[in-house]
């Protein structure tokens, strides 16, 4: 896959006009533009005539736009689907997706509204029974683009605490992170709920990193820094993938079959991940400098 940076992905209320103006000088790689839980029923259309009107004007520079729409078993998704789709954003982001029908579902009314090809399914998978269908949801449709964890929803669906380290949670993180690898889509952690506690959030930041997702939800501006930050490779990081690559190219040319670096043996795997790093940073780089 073509590796497009979605380290922070910012949630923004759709009916808010001030916060969709500050969104566009925000240093996130992504923006959720919201239609759901942060807009009032009595204030859906106005905030989906809102959303769809900003999508139209742009201004957001390389900012990946998405909108989040309301569920499936809402009196607002199929009006909110059909705005989107005449919209176009990146993505359309869809609450509580449990199985490749919904999937199936939600692409049949974005062709039938007139979705460009470029407008993917971003599917939030945030119930116990999403969780054991991870690999089905992200392997429905080659529109379906992104998983994202619903670690509140999935919490209360649990009846499970929020705790440090998220241990009530591990098992559903895992199950949809393979049923996201195991499909190659893309997979981004939920929100960290406590918009104060930011060694905490820079601790459950590199949690997800560790884990494999990449990116994270995010509910407050403040918490943009320090997850771009941990979901980049570090100078660290990017000068050891280079000598790793270097070593092992030296070691091939010379016709020696083992190769280490630091002490450790490097193998082909080794190689592949050290490619990765630099193309994760190369292309984080570009798109911070708005290339």
């Amino acid at each position: 896959m073509t590796y497009v940076p979605r380290r922070s992905v910012l949630y923004m209320p759709g009916a808010n006009e001030r916060a969709l103006e500050k969104a566009k000088t925000l240093p996130a790689d992504a923006l959720i533009l919201d239609l759901e839980d942060s807009v009032a029923p009595d204030a859906k259309a106005d905030g989906r005539k809102r959303v769809c009107e900003a999508v139209g004007a742009g201004g957001y520079g390389r900012r990946e736009l998405t909108i989040r729409v309301n569920g499936l078993d809402t009196q607002w998704h199929v009006d909110d689907l059909r705005a989107a789709a005449e919209a176009g954003p990146a993505g359309v982001v869809v609450p509580k997706v449990n199985s490749a029908a919904d999937v199936h579902a939600i692409e049949r009314a974005l062709e039938a509204a007139g979705a460009p090809d470029h407008t993917a399914i971003w599917a939030m998978v945030e119930t116990p029974i999403a969780m054991l269908r991870a690999h089905e949801i992200a392997a429905a449709s080659e529109r379906l683009t992104v998983l994202v964890m619903g670690t509140n929803d999935l919490a209360k669906e649990l009846h499970a605490e929020h705790v440090p380290g998220r241990a009530p949670l591990l098992t559903g993180l895992s199950l949809a992170l393979l049923g996201a690898r195991a499909a190659g889509k893309v997979i981004l952690d939920g929100v960290y709920n406590d918009v104060k506690d930011l060694d905490g959030f820079a601790a459950e930041c590199r949690q997800g990193r560790e884990f494999g997702f990449d990116g994270k939800t995010l509910i407050h501006p403040g918490q943009i820094g320090p997850c771009n930050e941990v979901f980049a490779p570090s100078d660290t990081e990017v000068e050891h993938a280079r000598r790793v690559i270097a070593a092992f190219e030296a070691a091939a040319a010379e016709g020696r079959g083992v190769v280490t670096v630091d002490g450790r043996m490097i193998e082909n795997l080794h190689v592949d991940n050290a490619r990765r790093v630099l193309d994760v940073a190369a292309a984080i780089g570009a798109f911070d400098n708005g290339e």
